[in-house]
């Protein structure tokens, strides 16, 4: 090395890019009204809260319901996050988890009441009636025990298309799959229905 190298200043060193700010600091942010920190906050914590959910209610629909009812709670109850209590994502999947447990229980209390009142309903009804309830029951009971036979991905595309009303495109996008493939596996599910079903052609 020369020596007029040698005194030539060294060039600086470019600092880092400044970090975003954290969870914790967002939604300190959050409980000041800040909604260009709630934007922030929602891109992140989005589609951890939805997959967390989605264990636990498995509907799909139902799960993106409880998801945003969780990122609305987020931003209503920003006030009352401390952080010195823990991280701001194990606060909002605490209250996911509570939302998503919480949807789960009212939809079970929701089937039992609706199986109270058929069986009150059912009761000093003639015999021909009650005879139709008990059959379109076992009816139910038996796709819902064929459908449980289904893959998983199988068992949600007819859900999706047949009960719900989703396109094959709306059903791939909720699955995150490509529209031939829930094609197909909507045609073998409804095969595999069919078959144990005992519906013949």
């Amino acid at each position: 090395m020369d020596e007029q190298a040698r005194q030539r200043p060294l060039a600086p060193v470019p600092a880092e890019a400044p970090a975003g700010p954290t969870a914790e600091e967002l939604m300190v942010r959050v409980a000041k009204g800040d909604e260009r920190a709630f934007e922030l906050l929602y891109d992140r914590f989005a589609g951890p809260i939805f997959g967390l959910v989605r264990r636990i209610v498995r509907d799909a629909a139902q799960s993106e319901e409880v998801a945003q009812e969780v990122l609305v709670e987020l931003w209503r109850t920003a006030t009352r996050y401390a952080p010195d209590k823990g991280s701001a994502l194990n606060w909002a999947m605490t209250l996911a988890h509570r939302r998503a447990v919480d949807r789960v229980r009212s939809a079970r209390a929701s089937t039992e009441r609706e199986q109270k009142a058929t069986f009150e309903a059912a009761r000093g009804r003639p015999f021909d009636e009650v005879a139709e309830s008990v059959t379109a029951r076992l009816e139910r009971s038996q796709v819902r025990r064929c459908l449980s036979s289904l893959t998983e991905l199988q068992r949600e595309s007819v859900l999706l298309a047949y009960y719900q009303g989703y396109t094959y495109r709306e059903v791939a996008e909720v699955l995150s799959t490509p529209q031939g493939t829930i094609k197909t596996r909507l045609r073998d599910g409804l095969i595999r229905l069919r078959d144990c079903l005992g519906v013949t052609a």
